[in-house]
């Protein structure tokens, strides 16, 4: 079960809740990032339309996403709304559920190879890399490039730092984004085809001394280049593929010669 170091969730907080019990009046939940703590969703807030039926909108068993609106710290009593929570939000939070979810089972494995509880996993390590990191699970990443000591600076144990890094390097695969564009490279004179080569060089000279990334340069037909390149993420990924067009551009320019670059959209 995917837990929080808080008892109870905070006003305006997203969280993941099962259905239980559903009234006329409204539906009990659990949360389940809150040892199951139980949470109360008026009629009212099921939905922005008129409800006839609770059961047209929810059904016991099912996993929703509800947005906190009240919390009495002294009866321990939460309220929640479904009608406020936007599909964005849906989406972003059952996406962080999942890889507490995968965190977690990464934290169980680590606590069995050395004998320890998930408890003890959570205070030795998982809190340690969530206050570091901003989520445990964007820890374990950081360990599948950047090995045990991506961990240690988090301030994790070396035991623990050695068992994580291994299983995040195992289990774990980062998500890449490709970004593609045309590079159009001209030169009319008589050393026009060194020049070109010459401009291409420079610019994988330049995609070699960037990390986290692959670049590919392949011919499309004369005097057209695709530029390829794969990284973990979008916006990296574009900078690099303009500062290694911009670097051939560059080159051809100062040979005489002449060019351009079309970044293409939706890849």
């Amino acid at each position: 079960m995917v837990r929080r170091r808080r008892e109870l969730p905070e006003v305006g907080e997203y969280v993941i809740a099962t259905v239980r019990k559903i009234e006329p009046y409204g539906v009990y939940v659990t949360l389940d990032e809150y040892n199951n703590h139980e949470g109360f969703i008026h009629v009212s807030e099921v939905a922005s339309t008129w409800v006839r039926n609770i059961r047209d909108w929810v059904r016991e068993d099912q996993k929703v996403v509800a947005k906190v609106l009240r919390v009495d710290p002294r009866k321990k009593h939460v309220d929640l709304s479904l009608k406020r929570v936007t599909e964005q939000w849906k989406r972003q939070k059952m996406t962080e559920w999942k890889r507490a979810q995968r965190a977690e089972n990464l934290l169980r494995l680590a606590a069995e190879r050395l004998n320890k509880t998930l408890d003890d996993a959570y205070e030795e390590a998982g809190w340690k890399l969530e206050d570091f990191y901003g989520e445990i699970y964007a820890g374990l990443e950081a360990a599948v490039e950047g090995g045990k000591e991506a961990l240690l600076k988090a301030g994790v144990s070396e035991e623990w730092a050695r068992v994580l890094s291994e299983l995040a390097r195992r289990y774990i695969e980062i998500p890449k984004v490709k970004v593609k564009g045309c590079l159009e490279l001209r030169c009319f004179k008589p050393d026009g085809v060194t020049a070109i080569r010459n401009a291409l060089l420079k610019a994988l000279e330049v995609a070699k001394s960037i990390s986290g990334v692959k670049v590919d340069v392949y011919l499309l037909g004369s005097p057209r280049w695709r530029i390829e390149v794969e990284a973990k993420e979008r916006k990296f990924a574009e900078e690099v593929i303009n500062k290694v067009a911009n670097t051939a551009l560059d080159a051809i320019k100062e040979a005489g010669g002449f060019g351009s670059f079309t970044l293409e959209e939706g890849i």
